[in-house]
């Protein structure tokens, strides 16, 4: 009963929020079913869990490197401390799973779907990894302060609150202090996203949208900004130094605290 409940709120929280549908359907497997065909699963006959409905199970722990994961959903799922680390997750639903210690470094969630994720606690250790991963195209909302997300790519993603219907200030996706040094966020809208402090050093932000973006005492030295859209967004004590294309960035007459970056 207490599954159906937490299902059937974030469901409707989701459609509130003009996100739109969701997947409340039963799970195709039982999380047994799913720890046993992992554990025969090696590089050369990985367990294909492609396009599976893995929705709501609890599946913390388990070790998902050897496993065909295009198209699943893990909607509502626990996967607190489960190893993803290379996993091939394009298209994957992962909206209201459970995602503390979770490790996708180096992973493939191109188009992947990690909205209203859950992480408890909010310490640094409870982070989910991010490190290398392959996030182009993703739909991001979700409390990762102090996450690391090194080197991952971001390029065409939707960061933030920039969904249609949603009130201002519901849902903020929080980068506060993340590490995103190297990161690719071309073309990224992280539109209304918190990101004081974050570690932005050699990143490629070439046409993003920092529209109202919290980017206070951010450090985006040696970044390329060419083309990124700073309207409105407060930069106070941001760090510009040695940034690329600082000429052709966007929206620095419109942005707040512009006089007190640090160049």
């Amino acid at each position: 009963m207490k599954a159906i409940l937490r299902v059937a709120a974030l469901a409707l929280s989701l459609l509130l929020a003009g996100i739109g549908a969701v997947n409340v359907l039963a799970a195709e497997l039982s999380a047994d079913q799913v720890g046993a065909m992992l554990k025969h699963a090696s590089p050369s006959a990985p367990a294909d869990f492609a396009g599976k409905d893995l929705s709501d199970l609890d599946l913390s722990g388990l070790d998902f490197r050897h496993a065909k994961l295009q198209g699943v959903s893990f909607f509502g799922s626990k996967l607190v401390q489960s190893d993803f680390r290379g996993a091939q997750m394009e298209g994957a639903n992962l909206n209201g799973s459970w995602l503390m210690g979770t490790d996708f470094t180096g992973a493939n969630l191109t188009r992947a779907s990690l909205l209203s994720v859950v992480i408890l606690g909010g310490a640094v250790r409870k982070m989910p990894i991010f490190k290398g991963a392959n996030l182009s195209g993703v739909k991001l909302i979700a409390d990762l302060p102090g996450a690391d997300l090194s080197g991952a790519d971001f390029r065409n993603a939707m960061v933030g609150v920039n969904i249609k219907n949603q009130g201002m200030g519901q849902m903020r996706t929080d980068l506060s202090n993340a590490n995103l040094a190297g990161a690719t966020l071309a073309n990224a809208d992280f539109n209304r996203s918190l990101m004081t402090f974050s570690n932005l050093r050699g990143s490629d932000l070439r046409g993003a949208n920092f529209f109202r973006v919290k980017l206070g005492g951010a450090d985006l030295t040696g970044a390329d900004v060419s083309g990124a859209d700073f309207t409105e967004a407060d930069l106070e004590g941001t760090i510009f130094r040695d940034v690329k294309g600082y000429a052709e960035a966007k929206g620095l007459d419109r942005a707040e605290n512009l006089k007190k970056i640090v160049r």
